[in-house]
């Protein structure tokens, strides 16, 4: 029977699994595998003070944040940290940029700077040589003049301003100059209105119906602006149904260019008179 007992105790020990480092027997899991997760193994000698250094760090990290908390409360609102260095002046950042007071000049170059130089190449020509070059300089700005007034009026959009720009404003002004309105007379009866006010201190009769002639066309002036406006929105949007560029705008664009005389808008008209648009 001891022998037996002797037996059962030796198999039992031979199925444990033992732990060959600590000199212990593994526990036994009650069906669940094995895992050495738990288990300190020989090269894991700082895993307990690096997890204990971890957690220290955490609590020291939280404590700082939680003393800073009433630092921040205490300054005033819109606080901003200092940056470390001075802010630099205006004329320093142009000066490093290139630019100043709108004119390209080099970095170093000061409007002093730029006068000197100009008086350095006069004086290293002659008279006749210096006025020559200014005629030349003189020439060639005129004529980069007339050439982009040239593209405007030929209606070229690398050359039109920004309220001429698009298909929608290009449509408008072919609008426009398709047909006759009483505003194109806008300028010719203000001219008029000027005679009148000057003939009216001698024939003060003359100067009250012309007064009630001039009331009578700047109301139908404003009943013309404001009719031109919605008609010209109307066809835009029939020939532009996906277009924002509509509204007011729009119809202030059309109605100041129909005040214009016909040979003074820019750019120049398209399309003759009845022309279908």
């Amino acid at each position: 029977m001891y022998a037996n007992r002797l037996k059962n105790k030796a198999d039992k020990t031979l199925l444990t699994p033992f732990n060959e480092v600590e000199g212990t027997p593994i526990p036994d899991l009650e069906g669940f595998p094995c895992s050495l997760l738990s288990v300190k193994l020989p090269w894991d000698k700082n895993k307990n003070s690096e997890s204990a250094e971890a957690a220290g760090q955490g609590v020291s990290s939280a404590t700082e944040s939680i003393a800073a908390e009433p630092a921040q409360q205490d300054l005033p609102k819109g606080y901003t940290a200092p940056k470390g260095r001075p802010t630099p002046k205006r004329r320093e950042v142009e000066l490093e940029r290139g630019i100043v007071g709108g004119q390209s000049l080099a970095p170093s170059d000061t409007y002093a700077q730029q006068r000197q130089k100009r008086k350095e190449f006069k004086a290293s020509m002659t008279k006749e040589e210096f006025k020559a070059y200014k005629q030349k300089e003189r020439d060639a700005r005129l004529k980069r003049q007339r050439d982009t007034q040239a593209a405007m009026d030929r209606g070229e959009e690398a050359y039109l301003m920004d309220r001429d720009k698009g298909e929608v404003r290009r449509f408008a002004r072919d609008w426009v100059d398709s047909r006759r309105f009483l505003s194109n007379f806008v300028m010719p009866v203000a001219i008029a209105l000027l005679v009148v006010m000057l003939i009216g201190n001698f024939n003060p009769e003359f100067a009250a119906t012309a007064s009630m002639v001039a009331m009578v066309l700047m109301l139908g002036f404003l009943i013309e602006g404001i009719t031109t406006g919605r008609r010209v929105n109307k066809a835009a949007r029939a020939q532009f149904p996906d277009s924002t560029e509509t509204g007011f705008g729009l119809g202030y664009y059309a109605y100041s260019r129909s005040v214009q005389p016909r040979k003074w808008r820019t750019p120049r008209a398209r399309v003759e008179i009845g022309a279908e648009v």
